[in-house]
């Protein structure tokens, strides 16, 4: 599952550039911060979507 994963470009590469993860599993979207890969939070496309254009508002 570790090759799913992608994070943002706006991140970097350098020690220090933890971001939050996406992928998509099946029907789920599962998302992640780097520098604790083992908590995954999981939710659905619709519901991440509400989420971000409420975050954007």
């Amino acid at each position: 599952m570790d090759d799913a994963w992608q994070k943002s470009t706006y991140s970097g590469n350098g020690q220090g550039n933890d971001c939050v993860e996406v992928a998509v599993i099946g029907d789920a979207v599962v998302l992640r911060e780097s520098d604790a890969p083992r908590t995954v939070v999981r939710t659905t496309p619709p519901a991440l979507g509400a989420l971000i254009r409420t975050l954007k508002a």
